[in-house]
C-alpha cells in the first residue's frame, strides 16, 4: 500500500496508464518545500497574517452573500421556515470547516482542497477539486457583483437617479429585456482587481474594516426590523413541506461559499498550523449566527409571500419601516462596500488556487508568477479579475449560483474523504486541530455534501456536467502533459519530493 505522504513513481515508458497518471501523488513536504522556493522570476508571497486577519478573510468572502443577494430568492422556497434553511446549510458547512480546519493544519500551503487533495487522493481528484473550485470562485464572485446593481440603484434613487435598463443588467436578462451591460458590476469586479494587484496586506487592512461594516449594518437592519416583529408572520412555518427547506437549503449553500478562504492563505499566514484551523472555525460561528439573526428579523418583520420577486429585500424592510431617506441610504452604501469585500476576499482566494495550480504544472505558468515588488500574483489575479468582470457585466446568470454551490459542495465532499483517508493511513502526521468523534464527523460531512448535491436541480447538475466535461479536456490535453509531477524522473522525483 503506497504512502500518501510518499510521492508515488511518476509514469515510465512501460508503467504510464491514464489510471498511474491519475493517482500520482504529491508529498506535504514538497508543497511545503515549493512554497519557500522562488520560481525563476518570482517572489514570494509574504506572510502577514495573524488569526484576526484570516478570520477577517474568511468572514469577509462569506458574510453577505446569501443575505444581501440572494435572501428574495430564498425564502418563496421555504416560506417562513428559511432561518432553518440557513441552520441546516451552515451545519453542512460546519462538518466540512472542522475537516478544512484539520486539513489546513496539517498542510499549510495555498491551494486549499485542491493541495489537500493532491496529497491524499491523487492528481486527478485534485484536478477534478481545483476545477471545481475555479467555478466555485469565479461564478461566486460574478454572481455576487451581480447583486450589488440592485444597492447601486438603491442609493441613486435616494437622490432621485436612476441607471438606466441598459446599465443595469447584461443582454438576455428576463426582467431587463433593454439590458446591455450591467456597468455596476463591472466596477466593483474590477475596483477589487486593482485593490489586490497592490498586495496583500493592503487588501487585507480594506477587507477587515469592510466586515466591521458589514456586521454593523446586518445588526442595523435586525434592529430595524424587530421593531416591527410580528410572530404571526411564521405560521405556517412550513407551507411548502420539509421538502422546501432543504431545496432552499440547497440554494443559499452559496451563502456559506467563501469561508475556505483562510485555507487559500496557507502561504501568507504567519502561523499557519496554528491559525488557520482557529479562523476557519472562528469565521463558521460568526456567519451562522448572523444568518440566522438577519433571516428571524426579516420573515417577522414581512409575511414571506412578500419577497416574492423582491430585489434588495433588505434596504426596501428598511425603508419601509423608518421612512427615512437617510436610512436607506446609509444601508445602501454599506450594502455595497460589504458585498465588495465579498468580491476582493472570493477573487483573492481565486488567484492563490490557480497559483498554486501554475506550480503543479495544471495550468499556465502565468498564473504562478509572483511580483517581487508586490507579493502578489499579479498577471493571474489581473487575467481572473477581467475574466470574472466580463462575466458579471454580460452574462445573465441565473442558475449558475447553484453551479456555484455544486461545485463547493462536491470539493467539500472530497476534503471530508481525505480527513478519513489520512486518518486511517497516516495516523502519525502532526495534527494542530483534530476532528473530534474520529472519522464520524468527516462522513456526516460528506454525507450532508452529497445530500444537498442531490436537492440541487437538473439544469445545475447539466451545468455541473457540461463544466467537468471542459475539465476532463484541459487536464487531458494540457494539464497531464505539463505536470511537474509526472516530468520528474523517478529518482530525481523520490530524492526531491520525500519531505
Amino acid at each position: 500500500m503506497t504512502d500518501p505522504d510518499t510521492p508515488s513513481a511518476p509514469p515510465t515508458a512501460t508503467s504510464a496508464g491514464v489510471l498511474r497518471q491519475l493517482g500520482r501523488r504529491k508529498s506535504i513536504g514538497s508543497m511545503v518545500a515549493d512554497a519557500q522556493t522562488d520560481a525563476e522570476g518570482s517572489g514570494h508571497l509574504r506572510r502577514t497574517f495573524g488569526v484576526f486577519q484570516l478570520t477577517m478573510i474568511s468572514v469577509g468572502a462569506t458574510l453577505g452573500t446569501g443575505i444581501l443577494v440572494i435572501l428574495g430568492e430564498a425564502v418563496p422556497v421555504a416560506g417562513p421556515a428559511v432561518w432553518l434553511a440557513f441552520v441546516l446549510a451552515g451545519v453542512t458547512a460546519l462538518l466540512s470547516a472542522v475537516s478544512y480546519a484539520e486539513m489546513a493544519g496539517m498542510v499549510p500551503v495555498s491551494g486549499s482542497s485542491y493541495s489537500y487533495s493532491y496529497a491524499t487522493l491523487g492528481e486527478g481528484v485534485a484536478w477534478v477539486c481545483g476545477w471545481c473550485l475555479v467555478l466555485e470562485y469565479a461564478v461566486s464572485v460574478a454572481a455576487v457583483a451581480v447583486g450589488a446593481a440592485d444597492y447601486v440603484n438603491e442609493t441613486l434613487r435616494v437622490f432621485g437617479l436612476e441607471l438606466p435598463a441598459s446599465l443595469t443588467a447584461g443582454p438576455g436578462v428576463a426582467d431587463d429585456p433593454g439590458g446591455i451591460i450591467n456597468i455596476s458590476a463591472l466596477v466593483v469586479v474590477a475596483l477589487a482587481t486593482v485593490l489586490l494587484m497592490r498586495g496583500a496586506g493592503e487588501s487585507g487592512i480594506v477587507n477587515t474594516i469592510l466586515v466591521f461594516v458589514k456586521l454593523g449594518i446586518l445588526v442595523f437592519f435586525a434592529i430595524v426590523a424587530f421593531t416591527a416583529f410580528k410572530a404571526g408572520n411564521f405560521a405556517p412555518m412550513l407551507p411548502m413541506g420539509a421538502a422546501g427547506v432543504t431545496a432552499a437549503a440547497s440554494s443559499v449553500f452559496f451563502s456559506y461559499i467563501g469561508f475556505d478562504a483562510a485555507s487559500t492563505a496557507g502561504e501568507e499566514a504567519k502561523n499557519p498550523r496554528r491559525d488557520l484551523p482557529r479562523a476557519i472555525i472562528f469565521s463558521m460561528l460568526i456567519v451562522t449566527s448572523m444568518y440566522v439573526l438577519v433571516a428571524v428579523a426579516a420573515i417577522g418583520a414581512r409575511q414571506w409571500q412578500w419577497f416574492s420577486g423582491a430585489n434588495a429585500p433588505l434596504v426596501q424592510i428598511v425603508e419601509e419601516i423608518t421612512g427615512s431617506n437617510l436610512a436607506v441610504l446609509a444601508f445602501a452604501v454599506a450594502a455595497v462596500l460589504a458585498i465588495f469585500s465579498v468580491v476582493i476576499t472570493v477573487l483573492y482566494g481565486q488567484s492563490r488556487i490557480l497559483l498554486t495550480m501554475a506550480r503543479d504544472g495544471m495550468v499556465p505558468k502565468i498564473f504562478g508568477v509572483v511580483s517581487r515588488r508586490t507579493g502578489t500574483p499579479l498577471a493571474g489575479t489581473l487575467i481572473v479579475g477581467g475574466l470574472v468582470a466580463i462575466t458579471a457585466a454580460l452574462i445573465p446568470l441565473g442558475e449558475l449560483a447553484d453551479a456555484t454551490s455544486i461545485g463547493t459542495l462536491f470539493a467539500f465532499f472530497l476534503v471530508n474523504l481525505a480527513v478519513i483517508y489520512l486518518r486511517v493511513k497516516r495516523p502519525d502526521l502532526e495534527r494542530s486541530f483534530t476532528v473530534p468523534f474520529g472519522p464520524v464527523i468527516p462522513a456526516l460531512g460528506a454525507l450532508a455534501c452529497a445530500f444537498l448535491m442531490i436537492n440541487l436541480g437538473g439544469t445545475t447538475w447539466a451545468v455541473f456536467g457540461v463544466w467537468m466535461a471542459v475539465g476532463a479536456l484541459v487536464y487531458f490535453a494540457y494539464s497531464r502533459r505539463h505536470s511537474v509531477v509526472g516530468r520528474l524522473s523517478e529518482q530525481d522525483y523520490r530524492t526531491t519530493l520525500t519531505p
